[in-house]
């Protein structure tokens, strides 16, 4: 879309998809193409749900700035895609699940963290927008940001859900 990063050009598959790729039949399929501006991606720790970030805010003052919830089938077909969490101030971008299902994701003044049933838990306020985060350390209680012009890292009460 600009020359920001990259080169601007053209959309080469008309719209902004969510794809899933079978290795078992090596077939590349769309599972969602109801989106703005997709971006972050995790899963919960069982694999059930698949939670999406639609960043539109960045592109449009009317943009989407919220975190979507899809249900993930024994197949992984997916299905469902209802508004989990609005993020604000600012967007979400990157996100991370924790071992008991709470999404953590970047914010406008930091990171925001929502339980499960999408309820807002609490923040770690940092002095500029962040991008993304990840668990970390040995026992991925570390939460490593990055923001704006800077790393930060913050031990938290628990561990990430992401497989090394």
């Amino acid at each position: 879309m600009s020359d920001y990063e990259g080169q601007a050009s053209e959309g080469e598959y008309g719209g902004a998809h969510i794809f899933r790729f079978n290795p078992g039949t090596r077939v590349l399929e769309v599972v969602a193409a109801d989106f703005n501006k997709p971006n972050g991606i995790a899963f919960s720790p069982d694999e059930k749900i698949l939670y999406i970030v639609d960043t539109g805010l960045s592109h449009t003052l009317e943009g989407e700035h919220h975190i979507r919830a899809f249900s993930v089938d024994s197949a992984g077909h997916v299905s469902g895609g209802s508004v989990f969490v609005e993020v604000s101030p600012g967007m979400a971008d990157g996100l991370r699940v924790d071992v008991n299902g709470n999404v953590w994701t970047s914010a406008g003044d930091g990171i925001h963290c929502y339980a499960p049933d999408g309820s807002f838990l609490g923040k770690i306020l940092i002095p500029e927008p962040v991008s993304n985060l990840t668990f970390g350390g040995p026992k991925r209680n570390r939460l490593f940001i990055t923001a704006t012009t800077s790393l930060y890292a913050v031990y938290v009460g628990v561990s990430g859900a992401q497989r090394p």
